[in-house]
């Protein structure tokens, strides 16, 4: 029985060497198939898990209060006026700290686009005012000097970043000399370390970039530059009365952030009239990520699989070509005393070294991604710096372990699926008329 079976394998695999540009033709769709499954779902894990990443480092536990421009009433008075009152007040930010009790702390901030000067150096930045905190929550590092600290608060004092700081001072170190911010001057007391982007996510947070920022204490932002800024627009000058950006709210206990934002929307809608406030809870936007990359997964597995499905059935037309062409010597094999069981067997395990043989390539291929992607990404931004877009660069393939075993496994499938009914049609044949042919 064992004899018989090793010889079966061995006319199987005699079969297949003497058609080699037929085999690698038919592996080839089996090939590609299980690469794409392996490529697709490792390049969706990698956009998943900096997505997740970034949602991790706002904080599970915290709920983010941002200031936004409300929509225009439908009569259009706001569009005609030319100052705009909107967004989060420094009294709400006292009314969340008194009123909800069950909070770790609550952490205020405005930002402003700001042109800072050092001689006849300029860098178009990101004026951040905001408290001590703000350093810890953002996980921001220091490269010289120190960050703000309650001694700072009214003070013309500024920590830069490390993109501003290349601009105004090129290799210079910038600790103890003055910028001009605006039309006064600060004292430069720190920079921070480069750190990467926060990727947008979704539609509920923007992309963010930390090194284009100049950090100053809020209370000196709300003295020396005030609530009020105008901007030019078309001939005219319009006014923004905005009080604070942003305040990150941080909780006790990560089991009650869906609680507390209820509970902060409903005190901020107390006292807004319009909607000019987001709240926004990082753990929903986890949720909704895990939601989005298990679609996403779906949609790949679902496109690649059409691949493998393509494959078998390139598989199955050679094979159903290999029968017509071998009739005679199937014809032999009967006359010889193989049994129509032995011929299912030979034309099945043929299929299967196919489609094994291309799965298992593909797989090693496969999970050649990173350096690939990484290879790939160099070259194209050698060329051209400027051609990918920024996510790009910071985005890693990630393998998932069950893309190779489930691409593997319907690979094996197919060739099964797909050699059944090749094998049936030579195993049918009759073995006189068989050896009429030729």
């Amino acid at each position: 029985m064992k004899s018989s079976f090793l010889q079966t394998v061995r006319l199987a695999l005699k079969s297949l060497v003497l058609q080699k540009m037929r085999a690698g033709l038919a592996a080839l769709g089996i090939f590609i198939g299980t690469t794409t499954v392996i490529w697709m779902v490792a390049v969706g894990e990698g956009v998943s898990h900096q997505a997740q990443q970034q949602i991790l480092e706002l904080g599970a536990s915290n709920i983010i209060v941002r200031t936004k421009e409300p929509a225009e009433s439908s009569e259009g008075q706001d569009s005609n006026s030319r100052l705009k009152t909107y967004g989060l007040l420094r009294n709400d930010y006292r009314r969340i700290v008194e009123n909800i009790p069950s909070i770790r702390r609550a952490i205020p901030m405005k930002e402003l686009r700001f042109e800072l000067r050092m001689g006849n150096r300029t860098a178009d930045s990101k004026l951040v005012g905001c408290v001590e905190d703000y350093f810890e929550l953002n996980q921001l590092e220091m490269a010289r000097g120190r960050w703000l600290t309650p001694r700072d608060r009214g003070k013309k004092v500024v920590v830069l970043a490390d993109d501003t700081a290349k601009r105004l001072f090129s290799f210079e170190n910038p600790i103890g000399r003055t910028i001009w911010v605006g039309s006064e001057f600060y004292k430069v007391i720190g920079q921070t370390k480069s750190r990467s982007a926060s990727a947008a996510i979704g539609g509920s947070l923007d992309s963010r970039d930390y090194n284009l920022d100049a950090y100053i204490p809020l209370k000196t932002l709300r003295h020396r530059v005030g609530d009020l800024v105008m901007k030019r627009v078309g001939g005219d000058f319009q006014g923004e009365h905005v009080e604070l950006s942003q305040i990150i709210v941080e909780v006790n206990d990560i089991k009650d952030v869906d609680e507390m934002a209820q509970i902060i929307e409903t005190l901020l809608k107390k006292y807004h009239d319009k909607e000019d406030y987001a709240v926004v809870v990082p753990k929903e936007l986890l949720r909704q990520a895990e939601r989005t990359r298990s679609m996403f997964n779906v949609l790949l597995f679902v496109i690649a699989g059409i691949s493998l499905l393509v494959g078998g059935i390139g598989i199955m037309n050679i094979m159903l070509a290999t029968v017509t062409e071998r009739t005679r010597e199937i014809g032999i094999r009967r006359a010889l005393g193989a049994t129509r069981h032995d011929i299912i067997k030979q034309f099945l395990i043929e299929t299967v070294v196919l489609t094994a043989s291309g799965g298992l390539s593909g797989v090693l291929f496969g999970l050649s991604i990173g350096p690939l992607f990484r290879g790939l990404r160099s070259g194209i931004t050698m060329l051209s710096p400027d051609f990918l877009p920024p996510i790009v660069h910071s985005i890693e393939p990630r393998i998932a372990l069950w893309s190779v075993l489930l691409s593997l496994f319907i690979s094996l499938g197919v060739g099964i699926v797909f050699g059944v009914y090749p094998a049936r049609q030579a195993a049918n044949m009759d073995p006189i008329e068989a050896l009429r042919h030729e």
